[in-house]
Parts: C-alpha cells; structure tokens; sequence
C-alpha cells in the first residue's frame, strides 16, 4: 500500500488535491480567486498540451486556436442556437477534436521546424477568420457569452468557478496519468526517443502522435469555452500566436514529459506577471530574465532538475 500511494498517480495527485483544497485559506478576496481560476485553466490547457510535446515530442504554436474555437463555439450555441452551456462545450470540443483529426494526420507526418510552421499557420488561420468573420464572430469589438448553468444551478462568482476549475485539473491530471501510463504512453515515449525506432518494432507513429494532437485539443477547447463562460465575453486575441508561445512556455519551463510540471509551469507563469507588477515598465524584462535564468541553469525544466538535484543529494547523502 505504501508502495503504491507513493506513485505519481496516487502520491502526486493526492498532494495536488490537497493543495487545491487548501489553497484558499490564504485568498483574502475575490481576486485573488480570479488569478488562481486562471492558473488552473492554463494548467489544464498545458497537461494536454504536454502529452503532445513532452511525451510525443510534436510541437504545436498553434495550440491557442484550438482554445479559442473551443470559446467561440459556446459562445455561438449557447447565444444564437440556445443550446445548455454544457451541451454546446460538449458540441464545441467534439468539433474541434474533429477538426485537429483532420488537420493532424498529414501536418504531423512533418517534422522538426516544417511542424512548427504548419501548426502556427493552422493557429494563424483560426485567429484570421475570428477576427475578420464580424457578422458570426462580431470581429475584434468581441461577443458577448451567456453566463454557465446547469439545470437551476448558475456559476455567479469566482470562488464557484476555483472549484470548478480545480476539479477539471485533477480530472485532467488523473486523465494524462492513466494515459501516459497505457500501452500507448509508452509507444509514444518510443516515438518520442526515435520515430524510426519504433516504426521498426511495429509502432503506428501517425497514428499515436494524431491521437495526442487530438487529445490536446480537445483539453484546450473544454477550457476555452469555461473561460467564455467565466468572462461573459471575448475577443479574438485569445486565439492570438503569443498566447500559444505563452501556452508552449508554461509546459517547458515546469518541464516536458512531466505531468506535475506542467502544472507547475502554468501556475507560475500565471502568477508572475501579478507578483512582478510593482516593477511597472521592466516587467516583462525581469520576467524574461527569470525564465532564461531558469533555461539555463534548469535546462529540463523546473520540477525535474530539482527531483534529480534531490535524487542526488540523497544518493551523497551519508
């Protein structure tokens, strides 16, 4: 029993869900509440995000769209057509999921800087006919987004939305776990290691890496149509090429191939803009330092330079 409750999957998420819990002890106010829904819809976006770069080694800048077609598409349903908010998030992230199984399977049979640009311009794209398609999306002036209920129930304020949001995570993190841990997480880790490799064994390596770029999306657009909901309205610069750089960010700075680092990653790079604030004009210039300095002198990523820094301090340890 021990042995099992110290596993990632029990031990990890038991202390994640224990932090979440916990966690609003320490908000005095209703913004505090703010900030922290935010962190958790950045870092259920980032664990699926996660699965795609850090276990199947595919990069994506274009994951921001996904995002926003997953918040345009609620906004659309449950607005125009009058459908449940929960339905139309249902309606939204099967669509999308369709659209990533279309538009996956040739991109991801590129590699390397030829990926990446096709996933940008797949970003580029979306962003576009957000903004230019007014008389649907109402083009850069934004929609607006009926508020999320279910059944009488009606989420109202920001402390509804934290639980909300901390379910999903742990939801999500239970998910990547499981997933990670499958057959198929492991055929992905040997794509990851060589494609060619694990062709060689038998491994279908579209068909893996598709799956993942499916999964990620169809994470991104689940949060994207709750953070429609949360915000009463938005506009098409969520679905902008920074806010993908900044979703790629989160995932490397807590670290690639690590579930809870990817976590970790979105919490702080969602919190240090509001700690850095007093800094005014050279914000972005000690945030950018932070992150170098952490590149540099944590090339694999927060959480797992510092499990393997304690590995070996318990290894010289006498």
């Amino acid at each position: 029993m021990k042995a099992v409750l110290g596993t990632p999957r029990f031990g990890g998420l038991g202390l994640l869900a224990l932090i979440v819990g916990l966690a609003p002890l320490a908000f005095p106010n209703a913004y505090f509440y703010d900030v922290a829904v935010n962190a958790l819809f950045n870092a259920v976006v980032c664990v699926g995000l996660n699965l795609l770069i850090g276990y199947g080694g595919q990069i994506s800048l274009g994951h921001a769209g996904f995002f926003a077609l997953g918040a345009y598409g609620s906004a659309l349903l449950t607005g125009r057509l009058g459908l449940p908010p929960l339905a139309a998030l249902a309606a939204s992230a099967a669509a999308v999921g369709v659209l990533a199984l279309v538009v996956g399977r040739p991109i991801l049979k590129l590699k390397g800087h030829y990926l990446a640009m096709a996933t940008l311009g797949i970003g580029i794209i979306i962003h576009i006919v957000l903004k230019t398609e007014s008389a649907l999306t109402g083009g850069p002036d934004g929609l607006s987004v009926d508020s999320f209920s279910l059944l009488n129930f009606t989420v109202t304020s920001d402390r509804q939305w934290y639980w909300i949001g901390g379910g999903l995570l742990l939801i999500s993190v239970w998910l990547a776990l499981n997933i990670v841990d499958s057959p198929m997480g492991r055929a992905l880790r040997a794509v990851h290691g060589s494609e060619i490799g694990a062709e060689v064994v038998g491994v279908d390596t579209t068909r893996y890496k598709v799956f993942m770029f499916v999964i990620s999306a169809v994470f991104a657009s689940v949060v994207g149509s709750l953070f429609a909901h949360k915000n009463a309205f938005i506009t098409p610069d969520i679905g902008s090429f920074f806010r993908s750089i900044e979703m790629v960010t989160m995932v490397v700075l807590g670290g690639m191939a690590s579930t809870f680092g990817a976590v970790i990653g979105a919490v702080i790079l969602t919190l240090l803009p509001q700690l850095l604030a007093a800094f005014e004009d050279y914000e972005a210039m000690v945030l950018g330092g932070i992150m170098m300095g952490t590149m540099i002198f944590m090339p694999k990523g927060l959480l797992p330079s510092l499990l393997l820094l304690w590995a070996r301090q318990r290894e010289t340890a006498p």
